[in-house]
């Protein structure tokens, strides 16, 4: 297997605060960016059913085709994903091979994201601060390494996240949650 992403999902709570926190932590803010992913269905093969999922993101002038594995039992969202990135002119020529091999988009989640990095118990953490339209704030925290690493990762996150005081927390992808398909 190759990278693993393990992250967790909390609701956002005051945007200003959670800031102010990540600044104390020394974190590093990245730029925030606007980011539309379209998911796709697989023709044969129900990726709800198989907690899969296949998206097309596009954020800026950088479009990324991300397959993503099924997620392990576990408190955080652990799951295998594979990406490739492909330049932004073939981004209709890609979406007509999809739509021939019979797969057909689902939705499109739309997000603003402010992205921040820190090192935190031994690991180099992404926080992610999202507005997701038609959802609401929320923040991922994330950490990719390989099979080893992951029960320090998910150690991490669970300590970040009680560090910054965030306590709604969810395995649920926004596409689950937008779909209205969230089981927690």
């Amino acid at each position: 297997m190759g990278q693993m992403e393990v992250e967790l999902k909390f609701a956002a709570a005051d945007r200003d605060q959670l800031q102010q926190r990540l600044r104390e932590l020394a974190a590093r803010p990245g730029g925030t960016i606007s980011q539309a992913d379209e998911y796709y269905a697989h023709p044969a093969r129900d990726f709800a059913a198989t907690d899969e999922a296949l998206r097309v993101r596009a954020e800026g002038v950088r479009r990324v085709l991300t397959y993503k594995g099924p997620k392990a039992a576990a408190a955080v969202k652990i799951r295998e994903e594979i990406e490739a990135e492909f330049a932004a002119e073939q981004e209709s020529d890609l979406k007509r091979i999809l739509q021939q091999l019979g797969f057909r988009s689902v939705a499109v989640v739309a997000k603003t994201r402010q992205s921040w990095t820190v090192e935190f118990s031994g690991q180099r953490i992404q926080v992610e601060v999202d507005e997701v339209e038609r959802l609401g704030s929320f923040v991922e925290i994330e950490v990719v390494t390989d099979s080893t690493g992951v029960a320090a990762a998910e150690a991490a996150i669970w300590a970040l996240a009680q560090e910054l005081q965030l306590t709604q927390a969810s395995r649920a992808s926004y596409l689950a949650l937008l779909l209205g398909q969230a089981d927690g």
